[in-house]
């Protein structure tokens, strides 16, 4: 299945009003390239993230961006200085004996000194946090392979189009390369006539030339070759895993086969086929650098 490396997904979870929301951009890259930004307190979940988003995604620029959000219960915690707070009231007794003061030791005076009370966050439970997580993220890479098979399966159309091109063109070209060695046959024998100045010619001397121009330009291995990759091409579009890579190779050694054609070519025909060639395979891979 092709799959394109451009997509977009989000994903949210929430428990008794506590939760993640997830958003998930991907862009081209030639590998996988995974950038997380994560609450600064739950920076412990970014490798689970990470191998999660991995089993999902191959290839490209992967940027995940989490969010927290809590309704502030239970997640601090207020913690009384017990010590302190006896000293305060012995202090307070103390100068009530030695100064004869009305005893008007009450709560409110108490919390109003220093110290008295200190925050304390509650510890984090990373189990917790992570499950609470997990469904979000799922959600997110959901919706985010969705989008990118929806546009993979408009690159897999244009490149099946751009395939049937460059079939085409290797047809002409196979046509044409049979006419190619008649017509330097008729060249070659037509200039000896004249060289030589006679209506007759050795033809033993004809056909070693003949067969020796025939061999040199001889395409006949590389456009074999061209139909095989073809044929591969088309098997790799239907595979169902990541392709990108696969294609990136083929489209190498296609390019290679033609290059190897316009060399031999003595044809301004076949020339002209062969930089159409280039140009539909240049066209492929183009949309290949955008496929996972």
């Amino acid at each position: 299945m092709i799959r394109s490396m451009t997509g977009y997904g989000t994903g949210r979870h929430r428990v008794n009003s506590n939760g993640f929301d997830v958003e998930i951009r991907t862009v081209n890259h030639r590998y996988l390239d995974i950038y997380i930004k994560p609450p600064k307190q739950l920076g412990f979940l970014e490798e689970k993230v990470r191998q999660t988003i991995s089993k999902s995604i191959s290839r490209g620029r992967v940027e995940v961006y989490i969010s927290y959000e809590e309704n502030g219960e239970g997640s601090r915690n207020v913690i009384i200085d017990d010590n302190l707070v006896k000293t305060y009231i012995d202090a307070l007794k103390t100068i009530k004996e030695k100064y004869d003061l009305k005893d008007d030791i009450t709560v409110s005076l108490i919390s109003g000194f220093p110290d008295v009370f200190r925050l304390e966050k509650t510890e984090i439970d990373e189990d917790e946090m992570w499950n609470l997580l997990s469904p979000a993220l799922d959600e997110a890479i959901g919706s985010l392979v969705a989008m990118r098979e929806a546009e993979g399966r408009k690159i897999k159309e244009d490149l099946l189009e751009k395939v049937r091109s460059v079939d085409m063109l290797i047809k002409d070209v196979e046509l044409r390369s049979p006419e190619v060695v008649k017509e330097h046959k008729q060249k070659l024998e037509k200039r000896l006539k004249e060289l030589l100045d006679q209506k007759v010619v050795d033809e033993g001397r004809l056909a070693l030339e003949v067969a020796i121009f025939a061999d040199r330009c001889s395409i006949d291995e590389e456009l074999t070759r061209l139909r095989s990759h073809i044929s591969t091409m088309r098997r790799i579009f239907e595979l169902g895993e990541p392709v990108g890579r696969r294609l990136d190779f083929l489209l190498q050694e296609m390019n290679r086969e033609v290059n190897t054609i316009g060399s031999k070519a003595s044809d301004l025909f076949i020339t002209q086929k062969v930089l159409d060639i280039k140009g539909e395979l240049e066209k492929i891979r183009e949309q290949v650098q955008n496929i996972e």
